[in-house]
């Protein structure tokens, strides 16, 4: 929206021509994103105090978290205000991958809304349905994958990319519309299961993230694509200021999710931003890279399908509890050591996914 400003401005003052570089947005974006936490995480905090809307603690997890009983949830509502405001005001809202990525996260967000709601205010433990809930993902997913499949200018678009080879690719077809439905709808799960440590999920979300914004600034550029030897994805380039924005949000919500966190992000929180990483992935071509880079998500979905897996076949379980953080507080790890650990592997996992770009 501020881009149209700053392009009229620009008529009368050139310097307002700074506000055209994709890099200043995303810088600007960022920046908003973290001052609308930082000015409206208090009021949210004391609100949701205040109705009550508190976290539900599982019987069978370990004992410490029984004192996280009480403390205020829905707090993915801030991350998604901040998200959303910051992309409006700083990206050029002409560019379809930026209405694809938002329809996404803000689809997805109502989803672990009502979800959140149905637990926390209608004291429904169960909230939705593991079938309602698939079914609304699921649509949502496959929008937003058609809409993407359908407006596919070449055949790049429509290719499944192998990292760290130069010209591989397998081209997909129509295929490319389920391979879209698996990541977004795949990634929103795997976010939600590892969000049950206090800023355990958000910073891997930030890390990630803010790397894929990397992804989308040189995608989307011919220069540093030919250069990189990577597919050149004309119109990519304006997810950075989506990324950007993710990455402010989050680093605003850590603020008063770190531990002990004051506020937790719930499902409105979780599905949203893990169904963001994997659509803007879809777009910058590197679905692979996100879940090499993602490792931590994937492998705690891995720990909750190997745990179900192996007790309905042996009555055997693998490990103490799933997700694997709880497996890992059970042998004895204090929290914020397990909450750093993950962020450090994710860090690692990042960097290996970032030599994509010069390894081929």
């Amino acid at each position: 929206m501020l881009l149209y400003l700053t392009e009229y401005l620009a008529r009368y003052e050139s310097g307002f021509n700074v506000f055209n570089y994709l890099t200043m947005r995303a810088i600007l974006g960022a920046l908003t994103a973290l001052i609308i936490s930082f000015i409206v995480g208090p009021k949210m905090i004391k609100s949701l105090s205040v109705n009550q809307l508190g976290q539900v603690v599982r019987d069978d997890g370990p004992e410490t978290h029984l004192l996280k009983a009480g403390t205020p949830t829905m707090g993915g509502a801030l991350i998604l205000t901040a998200i959303s405001v910051a992309t409006v005001l700083w990206a050029d809202l002409e560019n379809h991958y930026v209405w694809v990525v938002l329809f996404v996260t803000l689809s997805f967000g109502v989803i672990g809304y009502v979800d959140d709601y149905k637990k926390l205010v209608l004291q429904d433990p169960a909230g939705i349905s593991a079938k309602q809930k698939l079914f609304w993902q699921s649509s949502a997913a496959l929008i937003a994958a058609i809409a993407l499949y359908v407006t596919a200018t070449d055949e790049v678009q429509t290719s499944l990319l192998i990292p760290y080879f130069k010209d591989l690719s397998v081209p997909l077809g129509m295929f490319q519309v389920v391979v879209t439905y698996f990541f977004i709808v795949g990634f929103s799960n795997a976010v939600n299961l590892t969000d049950g440590l206090d800023g355990l999920a958000i910073m891997p979300t930030v890390l990630v993230g803010g790397a894929l914004g990397l992804f989308a600034y040189v995608t989307g550029n011919t220069n540093f694509s030919e250069y990189l030897g990577i597919p050149y994805v004309a119109g990519s380039g304006e997810i950075m200021v989506f990324c950007a924005a993710m990455a402010g949000a989050g680093l605003g919500f850590l603020w008063f999710n770190t531990y002990p966190a004051q506020v937790f992000m719930g499902d409105i929180g979780a599905l949203s931003l893990g169904a963001a990483l994997g659509a803007v992935a879809v777009v910058v071509r590197q679905e692979i890279v996100l879940a090499i880079m993602g490792g931590v998500f994937v492998v705690e979905t891995l720990s909750v399908i190997i745990q179900v897996s192996s007790f309905k076949l042996t009555g055997k379980r693998v490990f103490r509890m799933a997700p694997l953080h709880h497996h890992f507080e059970l042998k004895g790890w204090a929290e914020p050591k397990v909450i750093v650990r993950f962020w450090i592997i994710t860090v690692i996992l990042v960097l290996i996914g970032l030599a994509s770009l010069k390894i081929r």
